[in-house]
């Protein structure tokens, strides 16, 4: 058992050290040749964003769901299209129905929620 956590606790040192040693040169560079290489990239994001907002919404949407001990996130499915979300599967309660409304409706990003699918076990 020592000599495992001594091997982990040597390869992880390793790999930092090297890490190190190839950031390095990275982070030597001057400002004017990182601004343009970050002009690209900014640009690159805006146009990117786009396309992944709709993942982050819903990502966003099912982390808040399990995060709520007041919500059965595992039972509801969540989709997003262009910032519409929509929610189904079964919750116990018409409260709990409400709930998942109500948060989805708190994340940035969502211009609307869709719950006609999701029902209610009562």
């Amino acid at each position: 058992m020592k000599q495992s956590i001594k091997h982990v606790a040597s390869a992880t040192l390793t790999a930092t050290a090297l890490s190190l040693l190839l950031a390095g040169p990275a982070l030597a560079e001057t400002s004017t040749v990182v601004q343009p290489t970050m002009l690209a990239a900014s640009e690159t994001m805006n146009t990117t964003e786009d396309a992944v907002t709709d993942t982050w919404i819903t990502s966003k949407v099912k982390s808040t769901f399990l995060a709520d001990s007041e919500l059965s996130g595992i039972d509801i499915k969540v989709e997003t299209n262009k910032g519409v979300v929509t929610l189904s599967g079964v919750v116990a309660t018409e409260a709990e129905h409400d709930l998942a409304v109500a948060k989805a409706k708190e994340i940035k990003g969502v211009t609307a929620v869709s719950a006609e699918a999701l029902k209610t076990a009562e």
